[in-house]
């Protein structure tokens, strides 16, 4: 039997290509281990919740923030609270953050220490008599101990006001769900639930505030991110006349996974083609000489999400670049993310970004649609949006939110113009390029922006 199991294993490595034999013994990891990623991310952590979250809570007025969640429940601000190592809360887990002048008590009821970043305190139990037995019964069966714990936490430090999140306009900030608040206010009763203030920025800069050491980080993601589409758009992948579209879709997936690194959603590549409508091109087609390109494309490192649309061509036999009118309507695009770049200021709202970044794209006579957002830990993150693809006279409410240093923000927007070499016909340059405000309102390209097509010979 395992004279066979050894023929089949060798079998099955003579039959796969060179690369991927390869792989599974010396596989690529340029980020380094998991663990060493751990490390690195925990560092994060630590320093978020000593240098960020004080002055936040300063900020919006905050005694104590209280952020209750369950198993497969959690808030959103969940993953900016806790570990690399912690991927959800444990039964009941309650967060309390409770301002100290110049730093912030960090308590973790029912939850771990998640590696001394919390002080773990463990369940209060019921009072003894009639009315004790029925709390015991209640938390046993619906762990309200927690709550106990919660109040006499909350007792002892006697905050004047107490976050929760809840939100209509945030989902980042509206994480309180309605089980977790009918729990508290039955626990805690008027005294302090009368206590209970909302902000809509206190989860939603939490989550948006990004680091230095990120931000430095982040540039080595992009790479990795730009590498990927530029073999994607390449004869390493495509052969004129026999590629799919989404055989080149599957190969950025396989090659993120082979990476070890995320996706964050499933990668797109679309096709346009001098004379021919989408609706004849169909959903799926066969990769021809002449073609423009475009994909969408993101990938998840270290938990930070890059977000990237770029433009390919493949050259006609005897073409040694793109015909002319491809390359100016390239270079339209590239002037659109310029200024969409240039008004992205701390301060203003995305919806005033919005309004003058269009009227300059029409003053230059460009012809685009603006639908910037943030991102960070996720891919569409928290902060204000700067316009929806169908929403461009302003977004009510996630685009009225302020601009902050040291937020990110993913620059997504199209320019169409007609391309004199195909008739006329009106071209589409979807383009997408991370950018980053650092703490002192400077911005910068994560890595660059496109400005050329990536070419398939």
């Amino acid at each position: 039997m395992r004279s066979n199991f050894r023929l089949a294993l060798a079998a099955f490595l003579l039959a796969l290509p060179a690369g991927a034999a390869a792989q599974t013994t010396a596989p690529e990891r340029p980020f380094g281990t998991l663990r060493e990623q751990a490390d690195t991310r925990q560092r994060w952590l630590e320093t978020r919740m000593t240098t960020v979250l004080p002055g936040l809570m300063r900020k919006y007025g905050v005694d104590m923030w209280v952020i209750p969640m369950r198993e497969y429940n959690e808030d959103p601000v969940f993953t900016s609270l806790v570990s690399p190592t912690t991927f959800a809360a444990r039964r009941r887990t309650i967060y309390v953050f409770s301002l100290r002048a110049d730093s912030v008590e960090r308590i973790a009821l029912g939850g771990s220490s998640q590696g001394g970043v919390y002080t773990a305190v463990r369940s209060a139990k019921p009072a003894a008599g009639p009315a004790g037995a029925r709390a015991q019964r209640n938390a046993e069966l619906w762990g309200d101990e927690q709550w106990l714990a919660l109040k006499q936490v909350i007792e002892e430090r006697d905050p004047g006001t107490i976050a929760v999140n809840v939100s209509r306009i945030f989902a980042f900030s509206d994480g309180l769900t309605a089980g977790e608040l009918e729990g508290m206010h039955e626990a805690l009763g008027d005294r302090w639930t009368s206590r209970f203030v909302r902000h809509d920025g206190l989860a939603v800069e939490f989550i948006a505030t990004r680091l230095p050491a990120e931000a430095a980080f982040y540039g080595s993601l992009q790479k990795v991110a730009w590498e990927i589409i530029e073999t994607a758009f390449s004869s390493a992948v495509i052969t004129p006349g026999v590629t799919r579209t989404e055989d080149v879709v599957w190969w950025m997936r396989q090659r993120v996974n082979d990476l070890g690194l995320g996706s964050w959603f499933q990668p797109s590549v679309d096709v346009q083609r001098s004379g021919a409508t989408d609706a004849a091109l169909g959903a799926n087609p066969v990769i021809q000489r002449g073609d423009v390109l475009h994909c969408d494309f993101g990938v998840v490192g270290l938990g930070l999400h890059t977000d990237t649309q770029h433009m390919g061509y493949v050259l006609r036999e005897g073409e040694v670049a793109p015909p002319a009118g491809l390359v100016a309507a390239l270079h339209r695009g590239n002037s659109l993310q310029d200024i969409v770049m240039d008004e992205i200021r701390p301060g203003r709202t995305g919806n005033e970004v919005l309004r003058s970044s269009l009227a300059r794209m029409r003053a230059e006579g460009i012809d685009g649609t603006v639908y910037t957002h943030p991102i960070g830990l996720h891919g569409h993150g928290a902060g204000p949006l700067i316009g929806l693809w169908d929403y461009q006279e302003g977004v009510p409410g996630r685009g009225d939110a302020k601009i902050i240093p040291a937020m990110w923000f993913s620059i997504e927007l199209q320019a169409t113009s007609a391309v004199p070499e195909w008739g006329g016909q009106r071209v589409r340059m979807a383009l997408e390029e991370d950018m980053a405000i650092d703490a002192a309102g400077a911005n910068a390209w994560a890595l660059r922006k496109q400005a050329a097509f990536h070419l398939v010979r």
